[in-house]
């Protein structure tokens, strides 16, 4: 019963800005790494960005310095601000999610993806 529900994506002009999240729910026990992925037109999926429990966060090249992860630990939550948005950010968006449930082993799960366009 383990689900992560996302949030945030929309159209938007280049140079602009959207922040997505992602939460989750359910029987959970912890949750651990979580990340963005995102999947352009004809492309395949590719990851965006970690974060560790401790908050430490990872970029892919192409995003660093203009999208930041973050996470509320407490509403089981993570963030990924997006500024200075670019055509070629324009993709469907994935929250993934190392879990543990309670009284289960640590498991991956994926939100249902949330659609960022950006467009002139």
């Amino acid at each position: 019963q383990v689900q992560l529900v996302e949030s945030g994506g929309g159209l938007v002009q280049p140079g602009g800005s959207l922040r997505l999240s992602c939460a989750a729910s359910g029987s959970i026990f912890s949750v651990n790494d979580m990340g963005w992925y995102r999947q352009a037109p004809g492309k395949q999926r590719e990851l965006v960005a970690t974060i560790s429990s401790g908050g430490s966060p990872n970029y892919v090249e192409a995003v660093k310095g203009r999208f930041t992860i973050s996470r509320d630990n407490a509403k089981n939550t993570v963030y990924l601000q997006m500024n200075s948005l670019k055509s070629e950010d324009t993709a469907v968006y994935y929250c993934y999610a190392l879990i543990t449930p309670r009284g289960r082993a640590l498991t991956g799960y994926w939100g249902q993806g949330t659609q960022v366009t950006v467009s002139s």
